[in-house]
């Protein structure tokens, strides 16, 4: 009890704001904040309307703080830790929120993704994810997450781009015909994705002392 939400309070009109930016809107509010979770590096803050099944509702932790995260071996977590109690569905605000759902003008709900849960801890919006729960739709979501450092992605990339004129130069050695060509334009794909995705790839979370540890 006492998580402070590094966001503002919400008002209903500006969740009716027709094409409301809200990975703006939030990336602005975390730079404004003092409590907030930003610290030096690089970040991104995305929009999220889907997850993988499971993960709002068997890895959706309900019962806080009394739960127990289920790191399976080679499968990790993957689901959502609130950093407060929740609202039952019938709180005053929850049902508030629960029109705005219906009306699909319910704001999104900000995660944090952390490495080290392998999975997204409830920054902000609390109720407004119980109340689409509550109206069997998951609800909206705003991801923050921690990137790579420049330097660090570049020594990657680096290593991607080696790996890839190696396996092109024994390419070239192969006879010329379809299958070759087909498998060549197949590695080029594959590279160029590679290195579009470098730079974005989420970075783990680092941990410090508390402060009285220093």
């Amino acid at each position: 009890p006492g998580h402070r939400s590094p966001l503002p309070p919400l008002r209903a009109a500006s969740m009716r704001t027709p094409d409301a930016d809200w990975r703006h809107r939030c990336a602005r509010w975390l730079e404004d904040t003092p409590h907030g979770p930003l610290h030096d590096g690089r970040w991104s803050v995305t929009a999220r309307a889907s997850f993988a099944p499971g993960i709002w509702t068997e890895d959706f932790v309900r019962d806080w703080p009394d739960a127990v995260l289920a790191l399976l071996c080679g499968g990790g977590w993957h689901g959502v830790l609130p950093l407060r109690p929740l609202s039952p569905p019938g709180a005053p605000r929850v049902k508030a929120y629960r029109k705005h759902a219906r009306d699909g003008t319910l704001a999104p709900v900000l995660l944090w993704w952390v490495s080290f849960l392998d999975g997204w801890l409830i920054l902000d919006g609390h109720d407004r994810a119980v109340a689409a729960l509550a109206e069997g739709a998951e609800p909206p979501c705003t991801v923050l997450a921690r990137l790579p450092d420049e330097s660090e992605w570049r020594r990657t990339a680096d290593a991607v781009a080696e790996g890839h004129a190696e396996r092109m130069s024994r390419l070239s050695e192969r006879p010329a015909g379809p299958g070759t060509e087909r498998q060549r334009a197949a590695l080029e794909r594959g590279y160029a994705d590679a290195l579009a995705g470098l730079p974005y790839d989420e970075a783990p979370t680092p941990l410090w002392p508390p402060a009285d540890d220093a």
